[in-house]
């Protein structure tokens, strides 16, 4: 059931229609249903392990709040994070690792017979998994004290509107919320139906639109010219931004309607001035949940290699987006452009005489946006592409192929950078209002009619005319 179908629309004109009349526990057991209903819309075989995912942290929590041993307490937290990384891992990962070792023993003349397995990936499972271990891991920290609602603590891990692809909530942000008496005020409408709206817009009339011309040039890079090629992983990075981003702001809207408030998930990743600053602006549910949970275990800035850290968490985070090659290469190309950025920052003064105008250091901001977005470019070829020979394809004819010249990419070049300048438009909105993503707030009754009409007018007739699936709902 994808936020952008009619047959969603349905559903939640029902949800909200029944949720307003409810009181607060009610709501909550209302909600429940709702968002096992919606997760069974995609595969009820797989409400099971949803439950029984949710069931393992929430009773395993409660017994390592009890316990003061700190070697109990460990051993009872390792139980948590073996169920929950078994099962990511069984899903998402055991064909990819027989594969690997096919590969591997064929290289050394040994023939075995692989023990391969039709697994279907359970959607959403690489966001509710994140969740779920991050709430019982707080509460072995002592950051939180377990909920002692057995359903509320259900429908956080399943909230529908952020179950499959995110915001990765923090317990301490949503169970509060759930537990407390939720009044839906006129300022959550406006903003929730706005950032439906625009998440819609971001989807169908962007991210949609781009895909054609992505698909094209990334399926036959061959038959294309290099500017043809560079366009199209120009529109790659804004494709996978607004389908992403429109997802993220759509789930953050439809919860504002139901009285609950999510956190931003993006702020203008495409103007960040470094690759530090970019990984503070792209999925930050993600990007946090990797430095509190990954990055700082593994010793941060504080002890141990900070670099090896720093590559190794995002070799992770590559991994978990995808169990293939062209995610690990990916988040290593990532963690590597961190790794120079932090040397770089260390050996550059904070303030020096040549950037101490207002002119040089607006120069100097401006050339690092332009760099910082054309190397995160370059990674999203890894993460678009197929395989890796079709990554490698693409990346040489790039330069094989590169003349002046641009060919028809389905009528679409000019669209697409049109498109591209579109968002881009909107982004420096947000980040000259300074509240993202409410940009248009606080404009006057006109100017924002006048924003709600471009962007209905854009969905209606713009849209691509079939319902396209999410990007990250494959992660």
């Amino acid at each position: 059931m994808l936020f952008n179908s009619f047959e969603f629309f349905i559903f939640f004109v029902f949800v909200l229609t029944i949720y307003y009349l409810l009181n607060r526990k009610s709501q909550n057991v209302f909600l429940l249903a709702a968002s096992y209903l919606f997760y069974g819309f995609w595969d009820w075989r797989f409400l099971f392990l949803l439950f029984v995912t949710s069931a393992v942290d929430y009773f395993i929590s409660h017994i390592i709040h009890v316990t003061e041993n700190p070697n109990k307490r460990k051993h009872i937290l390792l139980i948590s994070l073996v169920a929950n990384l078994g099962v990511l891992g069984f899903f998402k990962y055991y064909n990819f690792f027989i594969d690997n070792f096919m590969v591997l023993t064929s290289s050394f003349g040994m023939t075995i017979e692989p023990w391969l397995l039709n697994v279907i990936l359970p959607v959403g499972i690489s966001f509710y998994t994140l969740q779920s271990m991050s709430y019982t891991i707080d509460v072995y920290r002592r950051n939180i004290i377990p909920c002692s609602n057995f359903l509320d603590f259900l429908l956080y891990v399943s909230f529908f509107p952020q179950l499959v692809a995110g915001p990765i909530e923090r317990a301490s942000n949503l169970i509060p919320q759930l537990q407390q008496k939720r009044i839906v005020n006129y300022e959550d409408i406006r903003k929730g139906c706005f950032l439906i709206l625009f998440g819609l817009f971001q989807k169908v009339v962007i991210a949609d639109n781009l895909g054609i011309v992505v698909d094209k040039v990334f399926s036959h890079p061959a038959q294309h010219s290099g500017v043809d090629l560079i366009i199209g992983t120009y529109a790659f990075a804004f494709q996978i931004y607004c389908d992403f981003s429109g997802y993220s702001s759509m789930a953050i809207g439809i919860a504002r309607l139901l009285g609950i408030e999510l956190m931003t998930n993006f702020k203008a990743p495409y103007l960040s001035a470094s690759p530090g600053e970019f990984w503070h602006r792209w999925h930050i549910s993600l990007s946090t949940w990797l430095k509190d949970y990954l990055y700082i275990p593994l010793g941060g800035n504080r002890s141990g290699n900070i670099y090896m850290n720093l590559m190794l968490t995002m070799l992770i985070g590559g991994l978990w987006h995808g169990a293939n090659w062209t995610m690990l290469i990916w988040g290593g190309m990532n963690g590597l452009y961190l790794v120079v950025n932090r040397k770089l920052s260390l050996l550059l003064p904070k303030r020096s005489a040549l950037f101490s105008s207002k002119i040089a250091m607006k120069i100097s901001s401006i050339a690092g946006v332009l760099i910082t977005f054309n190397l995160i470019c370059i990674a999203w070829i890894f993460f678009r592409a197929t395989t890796l020979t079709n990554a490698v394809e693409y990346l040489s004819h790039i330069y094989v192929n590169f003349n002046w010249g641009i060919h028809d990419v389905h009528h679409f070049s000019a669209v697409a950078l049109g498109l591209m300048g579109i968002m881009l438009s909107f982004d420096i909105l947000y980040c000259r209002a300074g509240e993202v993503p409410f940009f248009c707030m606080n404009w006057g009754t006109v100017r924002r009619a006048l924003v709600y009409t471009f962007l209905l007018i854009s969905i209606i007739f713009f849209g691509v005319g079939h319902v396209q699936s999410f990007i990250y709902f494959q992660f």
